[in-house]
């Protein structure tokens, strides 16, 4: 495996509005788990620079948009164009009155696209890549300095994201990439071309960064790859992501341990003990199915079938019983027929997932499937998708009712419930990642996000469980964490915004490279 060796990320003047103040920003998120840990590297990266989060700033001295706004975009999800340029119009208005505001568009949508942003949105200032996120104070200060729009866009890695600063969301849970880019060649999947082949990181990085998190007081990381199970391919270590699970489990004070996205195809037995015998690596699955036809899988290019696929379904509730597993669909895949549905179908029943992230297939241009025959009306993909839904609602509601009368230990978060205040309940993550909304009895300790609570399961909904159990003088037990500690220890600060503050990147671990010898320099 090539290693990268710590390179400071390039960075720009510290920027000040002709007023004298710091200038804001707002980094605007959009896509998979991959970009909003990436957009914690952007914010880091910013107030590295000297740019301040506009959300710190009290309601009344806040501006209605930031000095500089950025677009971390997808180029994924139906529609992720239109929702761009609708958004980069939206702000038209505000460049205009203010020439001196920035606008930036990076992530995948920025990689495919490149020039021809500025070209539709003549008003971006900033274009950067996937591969070149460290660049953007730079790019900023020379959009500025220059007074044209800056593009740049690189077609593999310059800088490890984990070598960057980085504004994390949560004092208590942290996301750590353990690769980057894809290897695979899915026919509907964009990924590839645009984050580039896969890189892994080496495993004693991984553990020194995650060593590093848990001493500022996170509890739970997640591990992030496109294809996690693959992690250890690139150095010639195919069990390695199983041993990083066990690894994980040797770090005191780190509660829990998940990770997504595993590929069905890489997807072994040693992972699953793993899983099963590392206390903090929790019981919850995200195992992507996409088609429950072997037909469309083949024509999708996913190196299994649905055989293989119940059967690692199978293999993970031998060994973890209580696993609670989510997966991806896509309906109307072209040459889907309604036997092919009927497939998916059943292989949900069979699999008994605890959600499901559905899709209606839309074309996204530069992927093999979209030029392939037979693509599927829209009104025959929207009857599919509906029934689809139907179905995973009934299987997820039976599912959270086998829960009730549980016990849950549940990490409790800011507000994941639209009706919390209402109700007067509190939210949080149970270990399976199933959400919670518990009850405080009255005179009860309440919790911090970052404790942990545990409460009996009273009714299990289609998409959440409540836990009323502490208003029945059933159980309910605060555990304080320093998660909350460090949670507790941000709502003191005067103006924050509640979150940490930048952690600067972590170095790569090891003997740095030998510098190259200069022509004629050479000492005998």
């Amino acid at each position: 495996m090539t290693t990268q060796n710590f390179t400071p990320a390039p960075v720009a003047t510290a920027p000040i509005t002709p007023g004298g103040s710091p200038r804001t920003y707002d980094v605007r998120t959009h896509g998979c788990q991959m970009n909003v840990h990436d957009s914690e590297r952007l914010a880091g990266l910013l107030e590295t620079a000297g740019y301040v989060d506009l959300a710190s700033l009290p309601a009344g001295e806040r501006p209605e948009v930031a000095d500089v706004v950025v677009f971390n975009t997808c180029a994924v999800r139906e529609n992720a164009d239109n929702k761009l340029y609708g958004n980069l119009g939206q702000l038209r208005p505000a460049k205009q009155k203010n020439p001196d505001m920035q606008i930036a568009v990076g992530g995948c949508m920025a990689q495919k696209d490149r020039g021809a942003i500025v070209q539709r949105a003549p008003w971006v200032d900033v274009v950067f890549g996937t591969h070149n996120i460290g660049s953007l104070p730079a790019l900023l200060d020379r959009a500025a300095h220059n007074k044209r729009a800056e593009v740049e866009i690189l077609e593999s890695l310059e800088v490890f994201p984990s070598t960057l600063p980085t504004r994390r969301d949560s004092a208590y849970s942290a996301w750590v990439s353990i690769s980057v880019g894809c290897n695979n060649t899915c026919t509907f999947c964009i990924v590839p071309s645009l984050r580039g082949k896969e890189q892994d990181r080496r495993p004693g990085e991984i553990l020194a960064e995650i060593e590093a998190l848990v001493a500022q007081g996170v509890v739970e990381v997640t591990l992030l790859g496109q294809n996690v199970n693959t992690y250890g391919v690139e150095f010639g270590d195919r069990l390695a992501f199983g041993k990083l699970l066990r690894a994980c489990g040797e770090i005191e004070g780190l509660e829990r341990v998940r990770f997504t996205s595993p590929h069905p195809a890489a997807f072994t037995e040693d992972v699953i003990l793993a899983m099963a015998e590392t206390p903090n690596v929790m019981p919850s699955l995200h195992m992507p199915l996409q088609s429950g036809s072997d037909k469309v899988l083949r024509d999708m290019r996913r190196s299994y079938r649905s055989t293989k696929f119940l059967g690692i379904i199978d293999n993970v509730r031998k060994h973890i019983p209580d696993a609670a597993i989510t997966t991806d669909i896509i309906v109307g895949f072209p040459g889907e027929t309604e036997e092919d549905f009927q497939g998916t179908l059943e292989v949900v029943r069979e699999s008994r997932f605890s959600s499901a992230f559905t899709f209606q297939y839309s074309i996204r241009p530069g992927t093999p499937a979209a030029t392939m025959d037979h693509q599927v009306p829209k009104q025959v993909v929207q009857e599919r998708f509906e029934r689809l839904i139907a179905l995973q609602e009934e299987v997820s509601w039976a599912g959270n009712r086998a829960v009730e009368g549980r016990e849950v230990e549940v990490l409790v978060t800011p507000s994941e419930g639209r009706k919390d205040a209402e109700t007067k309940r509190l939210s949080g993550r149970a270990r399976d990642n199933r959400l919670v909304h518990f009850a405080v009895p009255e005179g009860g300790e309440v919790p911090r996000p970052g404790d942990m609570v545990t409460v009996q399961v009273t009714y299990g909904a289609p998409h959440h469980l409540v836990a009323d159990s502490g208003l029945e003088g059933g159980t309910y037990a605060v555990r304080r964490t320093r998660g909350g500690d460090a949670w507790a220890a941000l709502q003191d600060v005067p103006q924050g915004t509640g979150k940490p503050g930048v952690s600067l990147g972590m170095p790569s671990i090891g003997k740095p490279a030998a510098a190259p010898t200069a022509p004629g320099c050479a000492v005998v």
